[in-house]
C-alpha cells in the first residue's frame, strides 16, 4: 500500500521507579502521563495517542487536553506500542514495558511519555474508493472517513483542501470532471457530517499530477487517489 509518510514525531520515556512491598492504597495499574508538543514545544491539542498491547491486543486511547497533556492507566505485564493517529494514518512509534507484578508489588511513579509532532501538509486517503469511473464512494471507504471527519471536528483551526486526482485514462476534460466530481462528494460528505464550509474545500487535479508512471497498470492505480492537502 502506497503511503507518504511527511510529518514529523519524536518520542521520549522515562520509565516508573522500581516497585515496593503493595499496600491497599497504591496502584496495580501503571499511570503513564503522555505530552504532546509541536517542534516549537507549543502544547497540541486533540491529538489521539494509542496505546496497543502486545500480548493481549488491549486497546487503550487518548486524547490530549488543551494543555497537550494525556493521563493513560495500562495494566501491567505487557508491551505497549504508542501510536499518534493523525488525519488519515496512525504509525508505530515506540514501545512502552510495563512489567508484571508480584503480588506484594506496585508502581511507585508514573511513566513519561513525550511526543513532539508535526502535522504532514498532505495525506493519503489509501482506503478511500469510488466507484469505477464514478463519483460514488464504496462502503469500505466510510472507516477513514469517519477518522477525517472527527480530526477535523477535533481541529477546527485545521483547514484542508479534498484533492482528486485521476490515471491518464480517457480525455484530460473528463479526468479534470470525475476528479473534482470525487473531491465534491467527499467534501460533502464531511459538511453533513457538520464541518464547517469554511474549513474544507475540494479541487479536481484530474491527471496532472501523477506520482508513478502511467504507462503501467501499478502506475495508474497510484495515481489514482484522493488526498487530503493541510492548507
Amino acid at each position: 500500500m502506497f503511503r507518504v509518510t511527511l510529518h514529523l514525531l519524536f518520542i521520549s520515556l522515562t520509565t516508573a521507579n522500581a516497585q515496593q512491598p503493595v499496600t491497599d492504597s497504591f496502584p496495580r495499574i501503571a499511570t503513564v502521563n503522555v505530552t504532546v508538543t509541536n517542534m516549537q514545544l507549543k502544547p497540541q491539542k486533540g491529538e489521539e495517542v494509542i496505546f496497543k498491547g502486545e500480548r493481549t491486543d488491549t486497546l487503550i486511547r487518548g486524547f490530549s487536553n488543551a494543555a497537550g497533556k494525556i493521563k493513560i492507566m495500562l495494566p501491567p505485564d505487557d508491551k505497549y506500542t504508542v501510536s499518534l493517529k493523525a488525519i488519515s494514518d496512525s504509525t508505530k512509534y515506540a514501545v512502552v514495558s510495563i512489567p508484571a507484578l508480584a503480588e506484594d508489588e506496585y508502581f511507585t511513579d508514573p511513566y513519561t511519555v513525550t511526543i513532539k509532532f508535526e502535522l504532514a501538509r498532505k495525506y493519503r486517503l489509501d482506503n478511500v474508493h469510488f466507484d469505477v469511473d464514478k463519483a460514488t464512494l464504496r462502503p469500505d471507504s466510510y472507516e477513514q472517513l469517519t477518522d477525517l471527519f472527527e480530526y477535523l471536528q477535533r481541529h477546527p483551526e485545521i483547514k484542508v483542501e479534498i484533492a482528486g486526482h485521476t490515471d491518464n485514462t480517457g480525455t484530460d476534460a473528463h479526468n479534470l470532471k470525475l476528479s473534482q466530481d470525487r473531491a465534491n462528494t467527499i467534501r460533502n460528505y464531511l459538511l453533513k457530517k457538520g464541518i464547517k464550509p469554511t474549513q474544507v474545500t475540494a479541487k479536481g487535479y484530474g491527471a496532472g499530477d501523477p506520482v508513478a508512471d502511467n504507462g503501467t497498470e501499478e502506475g495508474r492505480q497510484l495515481n489514482r487517489r484522493t488526498e487530503v492537502r493541510v492548507l
